[in-house]
């Protein structure tokens, strides 16, 4: 069952339902992310929020899956292969809206014999944060969509992500899967180079990364969780049809590091912003895959992880 505005509300204007909220007249808490993951913080700093009749405030903590699964935070962008998990077990999150795609990829040494996925069979890969973690549920995802058991054909290991190129050239791991913003400079001297990606084709239309809020605070506030939705999807949207600005806005904020031109072309491939039918096609695919390769264990159907983990408080029509 979707929230909606309570019936009791219905007959009365937004506006006097928006004051009935616990939420109104209290700031919006965003989750102080920088990078890919900055859409709340850069809807802030263009004014979104206060445009909406509404004050902001940044909070940060350990995580923000934590933050959020707590109610220290309202709202935060994060990976999907890092949050999808904890909402099907119990952490109070749920997904609002699409951020963008892209992030990470399979790299191998530039040198490196092996040219695909299939070539690493067999063979030791990186996933940095560690089994379980997001790293391992991209990689098996991105191994599954080639026919490769994740389990079985391969040996997930994990390799903290600035000892994985020395891991590759000493021979103790053939590839690992890093952020693209990380590789970058790497592969354009040739130490690195690109084999399996989520800008690949068969993933290129599955978000990465998504707008989460707590999952009470949406149920207890709809139209602020709209509002709040409909704001950070404001800023994505001005971040993908002003790159160089949005770009220059992130290095000038400290929410990226100072390479204006590789941060450009990174933020040009993140195609910020999908549409809700996007974005629900693309959790749609990423929570079957969870479900296959048994990543998502609390759950055994689609249904039941698309009831907990999508709520679009703010369609597009």
């Amino acid at each position: 069952m979707r929230w909606s505005i309570r019936a009791t509300e219905a007959e009365l204007s937004e506006e006097e339902a928006w004051k009935q909220e616990p939420a109104y007249g209290k700031p919006v808490r965003y989750y102080l992310s920088d990078g890919c993951t900055s859409g709340p913080v850069m809807a802030d700093k263009l004014g979104y929020y206060e445009e909406a009749g509404m004050t902001a405030e940044g909070v940060k903590g350990i995580s923000y899956t934590e933050a959020l699964g707590t109610g220290a935070a309202d709202v935060a962008v994060g990976h999907v292969a890092t949050m999808l998990v904890p909402s099907t077990n119990g952490v109070d999150l749920t997904f609002t809206g699409g951020a963008h795609f892209g992030c990470k990829s399979i790299y191998v040494l530039g040198d490196s014999e092996y040219q695909t996925t299939e070539d690493l069979k067999g063979l030791k890969i990186s996933v940095p944060n560690g089994i379980g973690a997001s790293d391992y549920n991209i990689t098996a995802c991105l191994l599954d969509s080639d026919g490769i058991n994740p389990l079985e054909d391969v040996n997930l290991v994990q390799v903290e992500t600035s000892a994985c190129v020395p891991s590759m050239q000493n021979g103790e791991i053939a590839a690992a899967l890093l952020s693209d913003t990380y590789a970058y400079h790497m592969v354009e001297d040739g130490t690195l180079r690109k084999i399996r990606s989520l800008l690949d084709d068969d993933w290129s239309g599955a978000p990465c990364c998504i707008i989460a809020m707590n999952q009470t605070f949406v149920k207890e506030n709809p139209i602020t969780a709209k509002k709040i939705t409909e704001c950070v999807k404001k800023a994505h949207i001005w971040m993908n049809e002003n790159p160089e600005e949005a770009t220059q806005m992130l290095i000038d904020e400290g929410l990226n590091s100072e390479d204006f031109e590789m941060n450009v072309e990174i933020n040009k491939s993140l195609r910020f912003g999908p549409t809700d039918e996007v974005t629900e096609a693309g959790l749609e695919k990423i929570a079957e895959a969870y479900l296959r390769l048994g990543i998502i264990t609390s759950m055994d159907n689609l249904e039941d992880v698309m009831e907990k983990a999508w709520t679009p408080v703010a369609p597009e029509n």
